[in-house]
């Protein structure tokens, strides 16, 4: 059952991201693709939250079910790091070494701190 929840959790994310990323790009102006920032930053968040909620439950409690769905699954298919990679080639390509650094650390830095925050707040509430 678990797989199951898993891949339709995962088959969720995915179809958020598309259209998560689809409304961000029909409004963005800019060359850098927001939308995979967005999608990457609060998907770690998101992870982060799951994780400080759960960081003292049991293996076998219903946490772990929730954990395995919501974050191996719904992330899982929420976010995307091989985007935000090739993306990162693009735009040093096309804007130069500067830019697809620059936006390949931005995602990094914002992910690690969104999900440091989700940690945070997770462990608060749980």
């Amino acid at each position: 059952m678990t797989t199951l929840l898993v891949a339709l959790a995962g088959g969720a994310g995915a179809l958020t991201r598309f259209l998560t990323d689809g409304a961000i790009a029909r409004r963005n102006r800019l060359r850098m693709p927001v939308g995979t920032v967005v999608i990457n930053v609060t998907g770690s968040f998101l992870l982060g939250l799951l994780t400080g909620l759960f960081a003292l439950s049991s293996a076998d409690s219903s946490g772990a079910m929730v954990k395995a769905v919501v974050g191996t699954g719904f992330c899982g298919g929420y976010t995307t790091f091989s985007t935000a990679s090739v993306e990162s080639m693009r735009l040093w390509l096309a804007e130069g070494r500067g830019a697809g650094i620059g936006y390949a650390a931005t995602t990094l830095v914002l992910g690690v701190a969104a999900a440091a925050a989700g940690m945070w707040i997770g462990r608060l509430l749980g």
